[in-house]
């Protein structure tokens, strides 16, 4: 089965513009004309492949024919490219807000060195970032899971470390013989898919305190842990200089937590993905091991 580039053009700009009369602008042809190319599309997929809501949307049977108008997308970018016509090549990735706080800050100054390139980042957490390259809307993402999604390759990056940490004023208020009182001392989280402060509540047996502060910036996530707001799971590239100023302790009895981070990417022989990858392997091996 082979489907029609222009048709597959015209799913994805829909989704992108929300509406099959905005995809029509956009496209400069008739809203007739975009539903002709969609119902096409549908008969030879034999499924409905397009939500017909405000905004209009993929349906999951859409959801691997825009992952591949999204790579001829691409494809066709980096063939202009080479040839010294169109628009730089644009590259979608997740990436989860400590990586991108940390480690991951060196593939920024690669791409900056590389005109050709537009980076769009999407910051995801590390455990739901794989949902993105399943539904097509990045070409890469790092990620928690080892298991590739369909149409993808993955390789491991390594681990980030977390270790349980606060103010020293707050952990003596909450100090109990030698640790702390789990249940009272106040936590702060990033966000509603933030689990890592759960899972050590999990692994202690200690129930979640009544107070929890959701903070969803990591700047100000860890400003949040330095001023008392609560404790929180601060990454080891961030820890050690808290710690030697004094401004930060780890919680007696907590004990540090890695999380293994992954690389996915579509199975594209892509020069820019190619040479994205790279950035990112380099990155990785110079910082996301230096859990101390």
């Amino acid at each position: 089965m082979q489907f029609d580039a222009e048709q597959l053009e015209t799913l994805l700009v829909i989704t992108e513009e929300g509406t099959f009369e905005a995809a029509a602008r956009r496209l400069h042809v008739t809203p007739s004309a975009v539903s002709q190319r969609v119902r096409a599309l549908e008969r030879m997929a034999g499924q409905v492949l397009v939500r017909r809501t405000t905004p209009a949307g993929a349906t999951p049977a859409g959801e691997p024919l825009l992952r591949l108008a999204r790579q001829l997308r691409l494809l066709d970018a980096e063939a202009g490219a080479a040839l010294g016509v169109g628009h730089p090549v644009e590259l979608a990735v997740a990436v989860n807000a400590d990586s991108l706080a940390t480690w991951f800050r060196p593939v920024l100054g690669a791409v900056a060195r590389r005109a050709d390139v537009v980076l769009r980042l999407h910051v995801e957490d590390q455990g739901y970032s794989d949902d993105l390259l399943r539904r097509g809307e990045v070409v890469a993402a790092v990620t928690a899971d080892p298991v590739p999604v369909q149409g993808c390759v993955v390789e491991p990056l390594g681990a980030l470390r977390y270790t349980p940490a606060a103010a020293p004023w707050l952990v003596e208020r909450h100090r109990h013989g030698r640790g702390v009182d789990w249940s009272s001392l106040p936590m702060v989280v990033f966000n509603e898919k933030d689990h890592l402060q759960d899972d050590l509540l999990a692994a202690r047996g200690a129930a979640r305190p009544v107070v929890v502060h959701r903070v969803p910036s990591t700047a100000d996530f860890h400003e949040a842990v330095r001023c008392g707001l609560g404790w929180g799971m601060i990454p080891a590239p961030h820890l050690g200089a808290e710690v030697a100023a004094g401004t930060l302790v780890r919680l007696p009895g907590g004990r540090p937590l890695d999380v293994p981070l992954h690389w996915q990417r579509w199975r594209l022989d892509s020069p820019g993905l190619a040479q994205l990858t790279d950035d990112v392997r380099r990155a990785a091996e110079s910082l996301v091991g230096r859990n101390r």
